[in-house]
């Protein structure tokens, strides 16, 4: 019989090596060398180790497989719902990531009494690897969940793979929470929890389970310095959603995007409000995008100041309106800056050249900061009307007219070209009490929106002639 095989495992890309050396060979890393980790046998590992992720099934004629829609299960916040496709899905596997202290065991835990305070039979099972039990009776107490959902949810504070899979297999939970994947370790490997090859292999086996059973899944995931979910990338390829906590720790909110979703549409938002109770969900975004100077006491919209621009911007399936606002101040070095917050910095260059090409004004000896209020990254191009907007009427010191909204894509010839679900954006615009939307031609409604006057432009030089022009 074939004896075991021990190898050295690089933290950084997972990669094995017979023996130690300083370098890895595969990802040029240095001093990433773990181990020595014990490899079994092919043929015992196999079966375990190494099988499908999905249940393995006979070749299908694609014809004759019966399509049926999933049923979904309602985690009992409508905001988490929207994000995750409508609800979770029997057997989906989600993973969460965010920065420490963002709220992710929060939005979970809440999530799971509201399943909770539900008529299912089901367990719910909450998997600790950063905290005890007490500390997470602490904070179920703290959010004020109610005595039912205390008495349904069970809580494991364990980080060993086997020891966790035998309690799932006694309880036979509906949803698992696992907080966080990077504590998690398997006894088959040697390397450190948090490990490439440690999250990697637990992320596989827990991933197989909910496929097997049918139950729902929710992985937290730890995040680089530069953002990005710490681990393997093929961490998100073998879950079914990812989504991301964005925003300020200080800051009242939360934004929940997916930025990948096999049951839903990508680039979905859910927004929320940290309060002492926990996440609330937040029903009118918009309205909290907005300053208090793009609406007045009453609601309705407002004067804004120079420099500043309502965008209607496009979120997955959600309309939202956003504040831009823009400083432009003449340049003491030779170099201007271009500095965005939660905008990108290189897109803004390529708009500056357009506006002097197209439009002849000049910002190069300017310095240009340009931030979206409340801390929501814009990502889609229909963003770059407003944007140029928001520049000019910071460069003249005019401010737009009294309750306008911007949305438009701009071409390098400094066409405007027209934006997806023109005429949603403009209802959302409406229904907020906002009286006038600078628009590309081509999305300008057939059919008139009461209360709504649409002007309608097809260059960036007409944008600007209608809003700057010497009355």
């Amino acid at each position: 019989m074939a004896k075991d095989k021990r190898v050295f495992l690089c933290s950084a890309c997972g990669a094995a090596h017979a023996k130690w050396q300083g370098q890895c060979d595969a990802c040029q890393a240095w001093n990433t060398l773990d181990g020595p980790s014990v490899i079994r046998h092919a043929s015992e590992a196999a079966p375990t180790r190494w099988s499908s992720l999905a249940p393995t099934s006979a070749p299908q004629v694609l014809s004759e497989v019966s399509a049926r829609d999933l049923p979904r299960w309602s985690m009992g916040m409508d905001e988490f719902d929207r994000v995750l496709g409508g609800g979770l899905v029997p057997g989906g596997v989600v993973l969460l990531g965010g920065d420490p202290g963002i709220g992710k065991s929060t939005l979970l835990l809440q999530a799971l009494a509201e399943l909770a305070n539900r008529p299912i039979q089901d367990a719910l099972v909450y998997v600790s690897g950063e905290e005890s039990a007490d500390q997470l009776a602490l904070r179920a107490r703290r959010l004020g969940l109610s005595e039912q959902a205390l008495e349904r949810i069970h809580v494991l504070a364990e980080t060993q793979l086997s020891r966790i899979f035998e309690a799932l297999q006694s309880l036979k939970p509906r949803v698992v929470v696992i907080d966080s994947i990077q504590t998690l370790f398997s006894d088959e490997l040697g390397s450190a929890p948090g490990s490439v090859s440690q999250v990697r292999e637990t992320a596989a086996q827990l991933t197989r389970w909910a496929k097997d059973s049918g139950q729902g899944l929710f992985i937290i995931g730890h995040v680089t310095k530069e953002g990005a979910l710490a681990g393997p990338r093929v961490l998100e390829h073998m879950v079914d959603a990812v989504l991301y906590f964005e925003g300020d720790a200080q800051a009242s909110y939360r934004v929940v995007r997916a930025v990948k979703n096999r049951f839903g549409t990508v680039n979905e938002l859910g927004v929320f409000a940290m309060t002492e109770r926990g996440l609330k969900p937040v029903s009118n975004p918009s309205a909290l995008f907005l300053s208090q100077a793009s609406l007045s006491g009453t609601g309705e919209p407002g004067r804004l100041v120079p420099g500043a621009c309502v965008l209607v911007t496009q979120e997955g399936s959600r309309p939202l309106l956003v504040e831009v606002q823009a400083l432009v101040d003449t340049a003491k070095v030779s170099h201007p800056r271009r500095l965005c917050v939660g905008l990108d910095a290189q897109r803004l260059s390529m708009l500056l050249a357009v506006l002097h090409r197209h439009a002849g004004v000049a910002c190069f000896d300017q310095d240009v900061y340009l931030n979206v209020v409340g801390g929501v990254r814009i990502q889609e191009t229909a963003s770059d009307l407003a944007l140029l907007v928001a520049v000019v009427s910071s460069l003249r010191n005019q401010a737009l007219p009294r309750g306008l909204v911007v949305f438009g894509e701009l071409g390098l010839a400094g066409e405007v070209r027209p934006s997806p679900r023109g005429q949603e954006r403009l209802r959302e615009a409406s229904r907020l009490g906002f009286h006038a939307a600078l628009v590309p031609e081509a999305n300008a409604p057939k059919k008139p929106i009461e209360g709504l006057e649409i002007w309608p432009v097809r260059s960036l030089a007409d944008a600007l002639d209608r809003l700057f022009s010497q009355e």
